[in-house]
């Protein structure tokens, strides 16, 4: 239980661990309530220490004896705690509004723009055509600039579901119909993993995104990867895959650019083999895991919208050696 308590609290998922500017205003804001709530509780075991001490046994005193001046200062201590109290509260209120409005303009000198798109249980990601470079599409795995403004746009074509990359910004929630955008900004390279925050179903806690931030010419230079169409087979085997892949359901969901698949229903896999993990996350990228995944997706992710599809031996093997040179 103490896990997921603590899930916002790793190296590598973590809003203790700030290094973007948005993420560091909120920890900021994080720091000064939790001190205000501890030196609050500090005082209020201190004051009920002090009553506890400074109490006469009950036989000492009537029960109907009121002591005056006692009164008065009893009164003078709740009403001064009562005003310290709303001065707190609306000091905390006006420094979360000033950090909200603080971070909120920080948008509008973006170098990167890129729109983020949530599904049961997966991230679209997709990158709009810039100058030469066609768009692209992607998925679970975020590239962006360090030192730059990436504007987010975010949306979602089924359930709420919320984007939260806490080493680099704050929640923002997902609403079909209702398009919202955040900035991003990575103040040095790494890899940021975020969480989808917003219960959206069976497999809510395998919907994670990572980000990973890199120099502006490491980033240009996977740009311009991910324009390149799917590589050409070199062998029979990976002959053998896609043709397999063309020929089951796999292309009726997935699109592969430079292939006849052109389906939309599931992440793009033109350049599969170069991300970093697979469903969200819920698998390293492996051929192991790979061949796991798409013999039986419903054991590792039941509720997917991915079916399985029967394929013999022979034929899965030459897929996962496909799908494996799509990098």
């Amino acid at each position: 239980m103490s896990t997921l308590f603590l899930t916002a609290c790793s190296d590598w998922q973590s809003a203790l661990h700030a290094h973007g500017d948005n993420a560091r205003k909120i920890f900021d804001l994080i720091w000064t309530f939790g001190a205000v709530a501890a030196t609050t509780w500090l005082l209020t075991v201190l004051v009920l220490a002090m009553a506890l001490f400074r109490s006469r046994p009950p036989e000492a005193r009537s029960p109907l004896q009121i002591d005056p001046d006692q009164e008065r200062r009893l009164n003078c201590a709740v009403g001064s705690a009562t005003a310290l109290t709303v001065v707190v509260l609306i000091a905390l209120t006006t420094g979360s509004f000033f950090a909200g409005k603080s971070i909120a303009s920080m948008s509008g000198s973006e170098t990167v723009t890129v729109r983020v798109t949530g599904h049961q249980w997966w991230w679209e990601i997709r990158y709009p055509k810039i100058g030469s470079l066609q768009a692209i599409v992607t998925a679970n795995e975020l590239h962006v600039p360090v030192g730059e403004s990436v504007k987010v746009k975010l949306d979602s074509l089924d359930v709420i579901h919320s984007f939260w990359v806490p080493s680099l910004a704050g929640k923002r929630d997902l609403i079909p119909g209702r398009p919202s955008e955040l900035t991003l900004i990575a103040d040095k390279p790494g890899v940021y993993r975020g969480q989808c925050a917003e219960f959206c179903g069976y497999q809510h806690a395998h919907m994670a995104i990572t980000v990973v931030a890199e120099s502006r010419e490491a980033f240009d230079a996977w740009r311009s990867r991910q324009d390149a169409n799917a590589v050409t087979p070199s062998g029979d085997e990976e002959r053998r895959g896609q043709a397999a892949f063309l020929g089951t359901g796999c292309a009726l969901c997935h699109a592969i650019r430079g292939t006849p698949a052109s389906g939309t229903v599931g992440p793009d896999l033109t350049h599969v083999a170069g991300r970093r993990s697979l469903a969200a996350d819920a698998l390293a990228m492996t051929p192991g895991a790979l061949a796991a995944w798409v013999a039986d997706p419903q054991s590792v992710k039941p509720g997917a919208k991915m079916p399985r599809i029967a394929l013999s031996a022979d034929d899965l093997n030459a897929v996962i050696t496909y799908l494996g040179s799509l990098e």
